[in-house]
């Protein structure tokens, strides 16, 4: 596939924005697009960061973050949002079987529900809490950073589910180096606004964050049900997006 296809590719996977038709999809195209992933954050960063500015002109800094949070949302189609969900429902389960089948089960639990709404209210609250340019950065570098930790996890640990049934391909498939390192300019890249507006070591505890956090939800992953899914991948997303902006509100001066 050329990398224009891939792009789009991955741009249908992760977004509801219309793009051309496909060509037939070959086997390990999600893996092979996954190094636009941060790309793709990147712009739907960059178009939650522009609803912010405008919106700031307009309202205080709560209604513009929650109008952020919720442009996101909906040119997602809450994808990663429903990963949490389930992946927190999964919780309740006992056994790898049942956690699995509680994850293919589209009505929300208790600990979905609430997982969901203490994430975005968190996201909400820690944009506000942020002078409304530094939160368009921070809002950039999560997009950004938080698919490039779920693409890393996906190119480590091992997928849990009925391969067959999915759309990750082949289960041994992985990023080649240079798609790696596509993933991570770009990554760095989209961060580079808020390196730029803030001391350097609220950028780094910003990424240890994220990190930490998709680190803490694969293993627990692995050990609950052996692996990851595409909702494991999407908690991953939201946990480590989260983690950015917490990360950045703590350190910015009150």
């Amino acid at each position: 596939m050329s990398e224009g296809a891939l792009f789009l590719h991955a741009l249908r996977f992760l977004t509801i924005v219309p793009v051309p038709s496909a060509a037939q999809l070959e086997p390990d195209w999600l893996i092979r697009s996954a190094k636009y992933f941060p790309l793709v954050g990147g712009l739907i960063g960059g178009l939650s960061a522009g609803v912010l500015l405008a919106a700031t002109h307009l309202w205080g800094g709560l209604m513009s973050a929650l109008l952020a949070v919720a442009a996101s949302i909906v040119v997602t189609g809450a994808l990663h949002e429903d990963g949490l969900a389930d992946s927190a429902d999964m919780l309740g389960g006992r056994g790898r079987d049942a956690r699995l089948k509680i994850m293919q089960d589209s009505r929300i639990g208790t600990y979905g529900t609430l997982a969901l709404g203490l994430c975005v209210a968190l996201r909400v609250a820690a944009l506000a809490a942020l002078p409304a340019h530094i939160a368009a950065a921070a809002l950039i570098a999560a997009h950004a950073g938080g698919r490039f930790a779920s693409l890393n996890v996906m190119n480590v640990v091992p997928y849990a589910g009925d391969v067959a049934a999915s759309k990750v391909g082949h289960a041994t498939d992985r990023l080649r180096v240079s798609e790696f390192a596509c993933a991570l300019v770009v990554t760095l890249i989209a961060g580079a606004a808020l390196v730029a507006l803030t001391p350097w070591w609220t950028s780094v505890a910003a990424a240890l964050v994220a990190a930490i956090l998709a680190i803490g939800v694969a293993r627990l992953a692995t050990r609950l049900i052996g692996g990851i899914t595409g909702d494991v991948l999407g908690a991953i997303e939201q946990l480590s997006h989260l983690g950015i902006l917490l990360a950045v509100a703590a350190a910015w001066p009150r």
